[in-house]
């Protein structure tokens, strides 16, 4: 009994000292990939899973050579592949939707499914701009999406605990009072009446295709840190769509975000506290403008926007690769026998 008690101790003093051995780099690299256990947990299944993306979200492809979810995302026995012929194999095979639905790319249907394989129906769009989707009808098994009731949630964002951006400045003295950039709009959509009311009472500098002044990559954060406040309004007010217009062009810009999507406390649940103003809380769109004046008047007002900073950050999510390996958290949890029979009643639900 004593031996037996022994052993543990013993197996980790020889683990110790082939570390102790270790050249400095390779100690620092498992050092490393061990932060990033701590960020995503380990999958409950141990066995390796294969992850088939049949084509790539609106034809921008990223490399997936070596193990990208352990490698950059500290995400083990998780293997993603583009290579279709891997199709007959692979555990779990992701269609985006947007190139099924203009018939950019189709569904093997041609091809023997196998029992044990799960498609997943992926999209970060809102219900209106998800065309054709009644035809996929009980052929999906899991959704991913920024949806919180889909299967792997995948959103845009999200508020992490700890401090943020250290040393942060909420500086009043900024050249443009507020700004928002659209690249596509239509005059029957809220957002174009929010804003055609409200430029009457402050000014907003507008970028985008929409108003022929579009912004490089590069410029889009520092002209948007310009400003007192920045309009994030989604092209459509729909269930738990909170895109980058929050995440990265108002939070990552430094600027406090006026809301124009799901109902205030959609944003409350998923945003750090006091971190924004929702168009719905004021009964008329002067009132609105009459809040955003004083806000910018008052120094102290203004700052109380940013305090989340001290006890929260956010985290953006804008690579693929990193959704797609969220799928083999999830995959221990994932009911085995689900079929989407009505999937156009699920996205317009």
């Amino acid at each position: 009994m004593v031996a037996c008690g022994l052993r543990p101790l013993l197996l980790l003093a020889v683990i110790l000292l082939l570390l102790s051995s270790l050249p400095l780099l390779v100690y620092h690299s498992l050092v490393i990939q061990m932060l990033h256990m701590q960020q995503y947990p380990a999958p409950a299944s141990q066995r390796n899973l294969s992850i088939l993306l049949w084509h790539w979200p609106f034809g921008r492809s990223y490399s997936l050579s070596g193990n990208k979810c352990l490698e950059m995302y500290g995400i083990g026995h998780c293997f993603l592949t583009d290579d279709r012929s891997a199709y007959p194999t692979a555990d779990v095979v992701v269609f985006h939707h947007q190139e099924l639905s203009n018939a950019a790319s189709a569904l093997p249907m041609h091809l023997p499914r196998p029992s044990a394989q799960g498609w997943v129906w992926l999209s970060m769009e809102p219900p209106v701009n998800n065309a054709n989707v009644k035809q996929l009808n009980g052929v999906f098994n899991w959704t991913m999406s920024y949806r919180r009731d889909a299967d792997v949630t995948t959103p845009y964002g999200e508020t992490l605990p700890g401090a943020g951006m250290q040393g942060f400045q909420s500086a009043l003295n900024r050249s443009c009072f507020a700004s928002w950039v659209v690249s596509k709009s239509k005059p029957n959509q809220t957002r174009v009446d929010v804003y055609q009311s409200l430029q009457k009472y402050i000014p907003i500098q507008v970028y985008g295709k929409w108003k022929k002044k579009p912004l490089p990559d590069d410029r889009l954060l520092p002209t948007i840190s310009k400003c007192l406040f920045y309009l994030s309004f989604e092209n459509s007010e729909a269930k738990d769509y909170i895109s980058e217009k929050l995440w990265r062009n108002a939070f990552q810009a430094g600027t406090i975000p006026v809301v124009l999507g799901p109902s205030r406390p959609t944003y409350e649940e998923v945003a750090p506290p006091h971190s924004f103003i929702h168009v719905a809380d004021f009964k008329s769109i002067v009132e609105l403008a009459a809040y955003l004046n004083h806000v910018a008047a008052d120094k102290q007002a203004y700052e109380e926007y940013f305090k989340w900073h001290k006890t929260h950050r956010i985290k953006t999510y804008t690579d693929w690769r990193e959704r797609l390996c969220q799928i083999c958290l999830k995959y221990p949890s994932l009911p085995t026998r689900k079929v989407y029979q009505d999937l156009d009643g699920w996205v317009n639900s």
